[in-house]
């Protein structure tokens, strides 16, 4: 699905391979995928992550694993959202895809 991918700063970096079988193609339809592992912030009452513009999912709450998969339609148009919320403060985050590199 994907190789190399890191993240620095606000940036996003790496390789995804256009998945054509499989649950997730099952699921979504043939693509490219991101999966991501988060680290929230250890006071936060919930994180949000999405990507905008969203294709319909929208923002959504990071379960107790912490992992999200994306599915990206442009990444030069698109970003990666996260919102971190905690009594009376919201941080936001946004991170650029347009380095990613989109193998067949």
């Amino acid at each position: 699905m994907q190789t190399g991918v890191t993240v620095s700063g606000n940036r996003i970096t790496g390789t995804l391979h256009k998945q054509t079988s499989g649950q997730i193609v099952t699921d979504w339809g043939q693509g490219y995928f991101i999966g991501l592992h988060f680290t929230p912030d250890t006071d936060a009452n919930v994180t949000k992550v999405g990507i905008v513009p969203t294709q319909g999912s929208g923002m959504q709450a990071l379960d107790e694993d912490n992992l999200a998969i994306f599915k990206l339609t442009d990444i030069k148009s698109q970003k990666l959202r996260v919102v971190s919320s905690r009594p009376g403060e919201e941080k936001e985050w946004m991170f650029d895809l347009s380095h990613l590199t989109l193998a067949e």
